[in-house]
């Protein structure tokens, strides 16, 4: 899935504002596949796990898809990483 830069700066804007799970889901994407800039699977997996805890189906076949090619540490920093987005969102 491509996405234009105009798809690209709205999915990023829709993250500092009200984003959903398809906002979310669209971010890890965007990592995944290293649109925009460089593949970072981290990164990808902190916004696929983002979307799947607010019911983004197509995000967990995502994170499980990329955490096959994590290791362990990066899975955890991915968790870290989400957690501490969550934190400063409430």
């Amino acid at each position: 899935m491509a996405f234009t830069d105009v798809e690209t700066a709205q999915v990023h804007e829709a993250v500092t504002s009200d984003p959903t799970g398809e906002d979310l889901c669209k971010l890890g994407i965007l990592y995944s596949t290293g649109q925009g800039g460089e593949v970072d699977y981290v990164e990808a997996h902190k916004w696929f796990n983002l979307a799947a805890l607010m019911g983004s189906e197509p995000a967990k076949y995502y994170r499980q898809e990329i955490s096959d090619q994590m290791s362990t540490f990066e899975v955890a920093s991915a968790q870290r990483a989400a957690r501490e987005w969550l934190s400063t969102r409430h």
